[in-house]
């Protein structure tokens, strides 16, 4: 789907609210108008008198007019956000960028590799999959959380686990008494994965060390660069290419992206921002 063209706000109605972590919410908002997105999409949302920041897509494309976001709160305009309930109002525009190729991936395999809140823009993805899910080969869902009380969608993520057709892998860096899983960084389920790299498509995201480090264990594996594809979120401010806060070497990351192969990301990736 390409980039909205209209940078227009409009204001919809918040109807759902989930406490996801003690720092992270998922709001419902309702849109009559919307017209779909792709997974990997964003919206502009914008709390009136704060601002407004680009938090990703994070519900079902088959559900286009409640529009999910999971929300980290990590500054004014986000702890803004996490602060609405069920009847509030909130100003949007989208839904924009480039979204994650679920249609060149129809008919291969898929493997979906989440780092944190990285999860949420992914979560649509695993979605669409289970919706149509005798279009696509095998399918590995790899997700890392710090700790077992930072992992997003449990619920969700244990119902994953229980179907057969989806080969899910959970692992956090720290754990608790509670925690019967593996241990350690996201990376290192990676190498287990059952992968045909001739029609294998990779989605990665989470921070950008880890979407480096997941590439390179991608590649050992013989997933070519241009197969492997992460979502990059930095600095996005208007979401039309205008402002220049997001460039990344030639690339706007709001309207170029947010997904890119990482073969035409990958030497700017370590470049610090400023």
């Amino acid at each position: 789907m390409a980039p909205v063209a209209d940078v227009g706000i409009t204001t919809r109605e918040v109807i759902g609210f989930t406490r996801e972590t003690a720092d992270s919410i998922t709001l419902t908002i309702e849109d009559p108008e919307a017209r779909g997105f792709t997974p990997g999409q964003f919206y502009m949302l914008y709390s009136f008198g704060v601002g407004e920041s680009a938090i990703s897509i994070s519900g079902d494309p088959a559900r286009p007019r409640a529009i999910e976001h999971t929300i980290r709160s990590v500054g004014m305009v986000t702890a803004a956000l996490s602060a609405l309930r069920p009847g509030d109002r909130v100003g949007v525009r989208g839904p924009f960028g480039i979204g994650w190729p679920v249609d060149v991936a129809t008919g291969g395999d898929v493997i979906v590799v989440a780092g944190g809140i990285g999860l949420a823009p992914l979560r649509p993805v695993v979605r669409h999959v289970i919706g149509a899910r005798h279009r696509f080969g095998h399918v590995s869902v790899v997700v890392g959380a710090r700790a077992p009380s930072e992992l997003l969608f449990r619920d969700e993520i244990h119902e994953w686990r229980g179907r057969f057709d989806l080969d899910v892998r959970v692992t956090v860096d720290s754990a608790d008494a509670s925690w019967m899983g593996p241990i350690g960084v996201v990376t290192r389920l990676i190498p287990g994965v059952e992968v045909d790299p001739a029609k294998t498509i990779a989605m990665v995201c989470g921070p950008e060390v880890m979407m480096r480090f997941a590439a390179a264990e991608l590649e050992r594996l013989g997933v070519s660069p241009d197969r492997i594809f992460v979502s990059l979120e930095r600095n996005m401010q208007c979401a039309a290419g205008v402002c220049g806060h997001c460039q990344m070497g030639p690339f706007f990351v709001c309207k170029d992206g947010p997904v890119f192969p990482y073969s035409q990301v990958a030497p700017y990736m370590g470049v610090r921002e400023t």
